[in-house]
C-alpha cells in the first residue's frame, strides 16, 4: 500500500499554511514527518485524516483518491483528548464503536491492548487517577484498537519512562511488521532515526527535503573522520583548527579533500593510539536544523 499527499495547498483566511506539500509513505515502513512548530505538520495530518479538505491537491492510496469509508486510520494526538472523569474501559470501547467496531469485538480488542500495554489493572479506573505516562498509553489504545491501516503517532513517546518507551517501541515495530503505514511526527530525532526509513521535513508549509534517510545521509560530502583515543591532546595539537571535540568525547577531523580518507585513516592508526575510527555522518538532528531552520540560515549539502 502506498499513501501519497499530492501537491496539497491549504489556506486559512489570508494565511497560506500549506504550499504544495507532497510526500509518499509505504506500508510496512515508518515515515517521519518533521518540522518546527507552525511548519504545517498538523494541518497536513488533519487533511490526511479528512478533518477538513485541502484547497487543492489530493490524498491518494495506491494511485487512487483515498476512500475514507474503507481506509481505517488510527491517530495518537500530541494533546490528550480523552475524558478524565470517565472510566477507562467505557471510553475506550466508546471510541472503538465510533470507529465502526461491534460491541463484543470492541471490548475484546480493548482488553487485548490493555493487557499488551500492562494496563489491565486500570481497566475500571478513571483516567485522571493515572500518571501522565499511563494516560499516554491509554490514548494509544484509541489509535490501535480498531486495527487501522494507517497509524499516525504525534509525539508518541511524550511522558513515557524508559521502560514504557521500550514497550511502545515494540508495539510500533509490530505495527510496521503487520504491513501498516506508520507515520511519525516528533521532535525527538533519535526515535525518528531508529524507526523511520523515509522522512519529509517541512518549513513554512513547504517540503524542503524528502526521501530515504539513509540516502540523504550518504548524500553529504564524506570529508570528516571521527576518532576515539585515550590521548586526544596530541591529535588536537597536531591538527589544530581542523580538529574539534564531540559531545561523546570523540575527535572530529576535517579533511582537506574527501579523497584522502583512506590515507588519513592509515596515518592516524600508524601515528597515534587509536581506539576507534569512522567516517562522520550527519545526525538527523543536524539535517533537521539545516532544512527546518530559517530560510536564510539554510546551507547547501
Amino acid at each position: 500500500m502506498k499513501l501519497e499527499l499530492c501537491d496539497i495547498q491549504k489556506s486559512f483566511g489570508e494565511k497560506q499554511v500549506l504550499q504544495g506539500v507532497s510526500f509518499t509513505a509505504q506500508s510496512g515502513q515508518a515515515f517521519g514527518l518533521l518540522g518546527r512548530n507552525g511548519a504545517g505538520k498538523t494541518t497536513s495530518i488533519r487533511i490526511l485524516m479528512d478533518v477538513f479538505p485541502p484547497d487543492s491537491g489530493a490524498v491518494h492510496v495506491d494511485g487512487q483518491p483515498i476512500d475514507y469509508k474503507k481506509m481505517k486510520i488510527g491517530y495518537l494526538p500530541e494533546e490528550r483528548g480523552l475524558y478524565p472523569k470517565k472510566l477507562i474501559i467505557d471510553q475506550l470501547v466508546y471510541f472503538a464503536l465510533l470507529k465502526g467496531m461491534r460491541q463484543k469485538a470492541a471490548v475484546a480488542a480493548v482488553d487485548y491492548w490493555l493487557e499488551r500495554l500492562d494496563m489491565t489493572e486500570y481497566r475500571n479506573r478513571r483516567l485522571d487517577t493515572l500518571s501522565k505516562g499511563n494516560q499516554q498509553k491509554i490514548q494509544l489504545i484509541t489509535a490501535l484498537a480498531h486495527d487501522p491501516h494507517i497509524v499516525i503517532l504525534d509525539e508518541p513517546f511524550s511522558g513515557l519512562d524508559p521502560v514504557n518507551a521500550i514497550l511502545l517501541k515494540d508495539v510500533v515495530k509490530e505495527q510496521v511488521a503487520k504491513g501498516k503505514i506508520v507515520l511519525f511526527s516528533s521532535h525527538q530525532m533519535h526515535y525518528i532515526e531508529e524507526f523511520c526509513e523515509n522522512i519529509a521535513i517541512l518549513r513554512d508549509g513547504r517540503v524542503t527535503l524528502t526521501g530515504s534517510l539513509h540516502d540523504i545521509k550518504r548524500g553529504y560530502v564524506r570529508d570528516r573522520l571521527v576518532v576515539y583515543t585515550e590521548a586526544p591532546g596530541v591529535i588536537r595539537q597536531d591538527f589544530g583548527e581542523r580538529c574539534s571535540v564531540l559531545a561523546d568525547g570523540g575527535l572530529m577531523i576535517q579533511l582537506e579533500d574527501p579523497g584522502e580518507k583512506q590515507v588519513m585513516m592509515r596515518r592516524l592508526v600508524e601515528t597515534y593510539e587509536i581506539d576507534g575510527m569512522q567516517i562522520y555522518e550527519p545526525s538527523l538532528n543536524d539535517i533537521f536544523v539545516q532544512y527546518a531552520g530559517d530560510a536564510d540560515q539554510k546551507g547547501g549539502r
